[in-house]
């Protein structure tokens, strides 16, 4: 989820401590270690109990039990029994102070109002979305949903494999295409997941991509390709592509396009496919209720994101990207594939039926570091698509571009160059001169209301769900145009509708009975309680799954992501309008630094496999930058995280596995040897810590040392970093 950088010496600073005796502390947000002498607030107000103890449960009589039962005297004792002295922190550590629960909350609301809620038409992929308020509480709210979302084990993880069962049909039917993986992470690693499958198909290492892409993912497309050593090819127009050499693995591009054209590929699609070369397209998943999607305009693959049906945007995510390809590549699918099978009694039953990314299994051969993949959020949009039903999309669609129709309507008449002749939502707009350009920005503000400024002077505007009447007629005011009522009268206003050319979906979507049942508030009320009964959670019971995918998120910690100050700033906002957002990554990161000792935080990555990503292409970006390219070799002990070896596969590192001994320790003599071995190539070593064995490595700092010693790095993967803030260093 984040990236820690170390730039000169560790500093060795830490939470004080007083571990030879224990109580919980005042109310705060977090544990403490306190002396256990008495204070007179515990006297004058009996039975307070405070956050570490109501959250997780055990009061000081439950510690003594547990602690007799394994044969301690004190948490001290066990704690030096679990992890070595030669690594246990001592020192005092630089920390925001704790607070009470309810001080937490009003904190992180006045935090959140220094967010300016602007009406934003940015797009860029990212919109406004009514979230139903049945799926907002019952599903984004709800700790039966949101504590083990990672459905590693189908047995207790029922419930939400049929919902994500329940996106995959809906991504695939959407789009048109044979198959859908079980949601990826993001639009961008979407777009580079599928141009690393075309490469893995057919070999060939050229890729042409359209410079029409949403520019985040075409820098994301461009940083994971350079590292498996593809050439990107930009151009301005795909259609124009020579596919006659058959050198060209994939063609990326994106329609409706980052300006909002809509225009046919489908020739493109027949002469790339004539000669052996992939289409992949990224699209807009409610444009498609309207669109013809892209299995019937030639495309192989189709990815994007599933925010705009029914996740809030959140600043940028997390939201869940999606991936369908059709069915002769479905076995070099990125991620997780839920499926059909019958149990022992005859009992249909749900299962991750294919995972390439198996990383325990396939470690450095794994075709991808993908790992939980947001599939909370690819739950709501399923929800989403089963709440509304193909009818019901297809009226939100229409409504989303049917304003916008109005919207170019009245720019048209004005005078304004609105560049896209076919469009869903979203326009393009030159103004008539620079005068009208510098009045378009100043009523915009005027209105607070966040349009797209283009380097070249031109302006977009993107609808969406949310868009009323009265912000087209805002929207109007702003260009200097007629109000809605006067367009409206003209019979014109409608004539350039997508649903009467060529361009219209006719083919069904949505079909299966749970998409056509449960449009009342009560019937998908129902259906979810039903699913989520299915399921083992933290309102059940303890999970017994690892430290990575073990939900211990309070109510007090998630209440504030439903915020609206929170949930509604869009990523590509002006900074100004994002303060309070920026006041919680500046507190994270300096508490984040003083926990770990590092120097600077990126919280970039959206995942922990993406965080190890970043990781190793710092370390192989900072041997480029001294001249030592030639630095490729990954040392990963087998008792590290299995994303780690697929990690530096992808990071264009070449793995080689450290052994380690029967008791969980990494192999030093085997570690020396292969570090002399590959000493001129040693690029680093991911030490996960603890490692998936439980084990802390007690010759940590030897590790380093010796790595170091021969020109390596070192990449620490904090698989549980709990364990580390005032017990480790």
């Amino acid at each position: 989820m984040l990236s820690l950088l170390k730039f000169g010496r560790f500093s060795k600073t830490g939470l004080h401590s007083v571990r030879n005796s224990y109580k919980w502390s005042e109310p705060c947000t977090q544990l403490c270690y306190v002396t256990t002498q008495s204070s007179h607030s515990d006297t004058l107000f009996p039975g307070r109990v405070d956050f570490p103890s109501r959250h997780i449960g055990p009061r000081d009589h439950d510690i003594v039990t547990m602690l007799d039962l394994l044969g301690y005297k004190s948490l001290d004792q066990l704690t030096n029994d679990a992890v070595p002295s030669k690594i246990q922190f001592q020192g005092l550590m630089d920390i925001t102070d704790p607070m009470s629960e309810y001080d937490l909350i009003e904190r992180a609301r006045k935090i959140s109002e220094k967010n300016q809620i602007w009406r934003s038409f940015i797009g860029m992929g990212y919109h406004n979305c009514c979230v139903p308020h049945s799926i907002m509480r019952n599903m984004f709210e709800n700790p039966g949903w949101t504590t083990q979302y990672t459905p590693y084990q189908p047995e207790v993880a029922q419930g939400r494999l049929e919902s994500l069962l329940n996106y995959q049909t809906m991504v695939s039917d959407l789009t048109g295409l044979d198959v859908a993986n079980a949601s990826l992470l993001d639009e961008g690693t979407a777009a580079a997941e599928a141009l690393s499958l075309c490469h893995r198909h057919n070999k060939r290492t050229k890729f042409v991509v359209s410079e029409r892409l949403h520019p985040q993912t075409l820098a994301v497309v461009q940083t994971r390709l350079d590292a498996l050593g593809l050439e990107v090819i930009v151009v301005p127009d795909v259609r124009q592509a020579d596919f006659a050499q058959r050198d060209i693995s994939a063609v990326l591009l994106q329609c409706p396009d980052t300006r909002g054209l809509v225009y046919d590929y489908s020739g493109l699609a027949a002469a790339a496919q004539e000669h052996g070369t992939l289409v992949v397209v990224a699209t807009d998943l409610l444009a498609m209720a309207l669109l013809r999607p892209p299995a019937e305009c030639g495309a192989a693959l189709a990815v994007g994101t599933s925010q705009r049906l029914g996740v809030p945007l959140g600043y940028g995510g997390p939201h869940a990207g999606f991936f369908a390809a059709e069915h002769a590549l479905v076995r070099l699918m990125p991620g997780r594939m839920v499926g059909v099978t019958r149990d022992a009694t005859g009992r249909d039953a749900y299962r991750l039926a294919l995972q390439t990314r198996e990383q325990h299994i396939r470690r450095d051969k794994a075709t991808s570091n993908i790992c939980t993949a947001q599939a909370l959020l690819a739950n709501m949009s399923a929800m989403y698509a089963v709440y509304h039903g193909p009818q019901g999309l297809r009226d939100i669609a229409t409504r989303v571009h049917n304003a916008t129709l109005v919207l170019d309507h009245g720019i048209r008449q004005r005078g304004h160059k609105q560049s896209n002749e076919v469009y869903f939502d979203t326009l393009h707009i030159v103004p008539l001169s620079e005068h009208d350009a510098g009045s378009i920005k100043s009523r915009a503000q005027q209105k607070k209301i966040n349009l797209r400024y283009f380097d070249d002077g031109a302006v977009g505007v993107a609808l969406d769900e949310t868009t009323t009447m009265q912000d087209v007629e805002d929207l109007l005011w702003i260009f200097d145009c007629k109000s809605v009522n006067e367009l409206t009268k003209d019979s014109d206003v409608l004539n350039r509708s997508v649903l009467k050319g060529p361009f219209r979906r006719t083919s069904p979507y949505l079909t299966h009975p749970v998409f056509n049942m449960h449009h009342s508030e009560t019937r998908i009320v129902r259906y979810m309680k039903r699913l989520e009964n299915k399921d083992v959670s933290l309102v059940h019971s303890m999970i017994p799954l690892g430290s990575c995918t073990m939900k211990l998120n309070s109510t007090t910690e998630m209440m504030p992501c439903s915020f609206k100050h929170f949930t509604d700033i869009h990523p590509f906002a002006p900074l100004d309008q994002c303060q309070g957002y920026h006041t919680l990554f500046e507190e994270l990161a300096r508490d984040l630094c003083a926990i770990t000792g590092y120097d600077r935080v990126s919280f970039q990555p959206n995942s922990g496999a993406q965080g190890e990503y970043a990781g190793l292409r710092t370390i192989k970006r900072y041997h480029e930058f001294r001249g030592d390219a030639r630095r490729n070799i990954c040392l990963i002990p087998v008792s590290a995280h299995g994303t780690n070896p697929a990690s530096a596969h992808m990071a264009g590192m070449r793995v080689c596995a450290i052994r380690v001994t029967p008791g969980g320790d990494i192999d030093m003599a085997h570690l020396k040897d292969m570090v002399e071995e590959h000493s001129e190539k040693l690029s680093c070593l991911m030490l996960t810590y603890p490692s998936t064995f439980g084990v802390f490595e007690e010759r940590a700092a030897d590790v380093c040392a010796l790595v170091h010693a021969h020109g390596g790095q070192v990449y620490l993967d904090g698989a549980n970093m709990n364990a580390q803030v005032t017990i480790t260093c």
